[in-house]
């Protein structure tokens, strides 16, 4: 029976996962099938590629870099979005905290990003490649509506995959998963408020009602989809992780102290339950 990860996105409360990740791939870890959204995959290609800290070291060292993100990064035309993209995807990754594309390569099970198509208001499921200097697909599951600019990838025009889908259990058990971990970026008594931006998204987007749509529905379908997990979880038919609180941390957190406490509360937790993981894997 093939196992599986499923980390939800959250921008810079995904930390909380990495420490979760960072203590799997020390006790030596991983499933057949990773999948994630926005900085869930784009974190958790760290984890595949056995790097355990590394986006711990990437926080601590540019949170508070305007190369990394800030406002002015939206108004370079080259840029037009809050974090900077060619510093984030390409200057840290190849140069500054080099990522490991080798053992990334060798990873003999499946690793897929959720975007969301903007023409349709669906999730879209598509491989993370093994070796892209400039990870589009990683760029295109991170962008946040309003932040960051449309992606065009292989035909489609897509945004953040939150959107559509933000904790891909479903997507893990289609994929023939039958032990599966959920690794959560919220507390366990966290519900989703509706969009305060809906109506700055209706007109920024107002070409694609069927992404508005799907904008509108978003906190009633993660409430529901969350509520699922924990009795799924209850029955014994998942692992899930959750923070203990994310109360006071902001999704692009600049306190280090902070960063670093919520990065070893899912380090703790993952290192606490490594031997149940191991067990319901099967390994």
């Amino acid at each position: 029976m093939k196992t599986g990860i499923v980390l939800e996105g959250g921008a810079l409360r995904t930390i909380f996962s990495s420490g979760v990740c960072d203590a799997l791939v020390e006790a030596g870890l991983l499933p057949d099938y990773v999948v994630g959204v926005s900085a869930g995959i784009a974190y958790g290609v760290s984890y595949v590629s056995r790097q355990p800290r590394r986006n711990l070291e990437i926080l601590t060292r540019y949170a508070n870099d305007k190369r990394y993100m800030g406002k002015r990064n939206l108004f370079k035309p080259s840029n037009r979005c809050y974090f900077g993209l060619k510093f984030a995807y390409e200057d840290i990754p190849n140069r500054l905290v080099p990522f490991d594309y080798d053992t990334f390569a060798a990873f003999p099970g499946e690793v897929e990003a959720v975007v969301t198509n903007l023409e349709t208001g669906e999730a879209e499921y598509l491989p993370v490649p093994r070796r892209d200097a400039q990870f589009q697909v990683l760029q295109a599951t991170c962008a946040m509506p309003l932040l960051f600019p449309i992606y065009h990838l292989g035909g489609i025009l897509c945004l953040d995959g939150g959107t559509a889908d933000s904790i891909p259990y479903g997507r893990a058990v289609r994929k023939g998963c039958g032990r599966v971990v959920v690794v959560l970026t919220r507390e366990r008594s966290y519900r989703r408020a509706p969009e305060r931006g809906q109506a700055l998204v209706d007109l920024r987007y107002r070409r694609y009602p069927s992404f508005c749509a799907a904008m509108r529905s978003r906190a009633e379908r993660y409430n529901a989809c969350r509520a699922e997990l924990f009795r799924l979880e209850k029955e014994g038919k998942l692992l899930l992780f959750a923070p203990k609180s994310t109360q006071g941390f902001s999704r692009t957190e600049r306190d280090v102290d902070k960063i670093k406490a919520l990065w070893q509360d899912g380090y703790d937790q993952g290192r606490a339950r490594a031997e149940e993981v191991r067990a319901f894997w099967g390994q």
